[in-house]
């Protein structure tokens, strides 16, 4: 099973059928909040839609095809963080997260997020990660700003969010400056 320790008393690991109660309610008391900035919300609408989810990040990681996380923080979940997708031909992986309201400003999604790039440059010898997120979302942003991503452009309108487009900055990091960073 992977797990990825990130800081002190906090960690990812892979999620186990018996972790889909706490994210589903996790989502639900986020729910609000998310879906100011996340698409799946709809499709995530019961416990069992959270399992479901549970088992593909499950499936997608024995493929090496993502590496999707729970975040924890002190034994609790806390959000997600991963390798939403790999593509081994141009050795590339975008990153995604999201974070519990209430865990916010304590650099916990930054800490993930580091430990995922060294993971993904130097064990699975990828070239290039991304990271996409909206323009308006300056949270989520910051991430790949203060970890040293260049802002390569905007997309956009490259999302449908419920009842309209959303714009997303995209962001890359390459192993060679990254290599530099360190």
């Amino acid at each position: 099973m992977f797990r990825l320790e990130v800081a002190p008393d906090t960690e990812l690991r892979l999620l186990a059928s018996h972790d889909a109660a706490s994210l589903f309610a996790l989502t639900e008391k986020n729910r609000s909040y998310l879906r100011q900035w996340l698409p799946w919300l709809d499709a995530n609408a019961s416990a069992e839609d959270t399992l479901r989810f549970v088992e593909d990040a499950r499936e997608r990681y024995v493929n090496r095809e993502a590496i999707e996380t729970g975040l924890f923080h002190r034994g609790r979940l806390v959000g997600i963080a991963g390798l939403n997708e790999i593509d081994w031909s141009p050795r590339r992986g975008e990153i995604g997260y999201w974070l519990d309201a209430d865990a916010q400003g304590q650099g916990l999604v930054t800490h993930a997020c580091r430990a995922l790039i060294q993971h993904a440059f130097t064990e699975y010898d990828l070239n290039r990660l991304e990271i996409r997120c909206a323009t308006d979302n300056a949270r989520s942003r910051a991430i790949p700003e203060r970890l040293g991503f260049v802002c390569e452009g905007v997309l956009r309108q490259v999302e449908w969010l419920y009842d309209h487009f959303v714009d997303h900055a995209l962001y890359a990091q390459l192993r060679q400056e990254w290599d530099r960073l360190l």
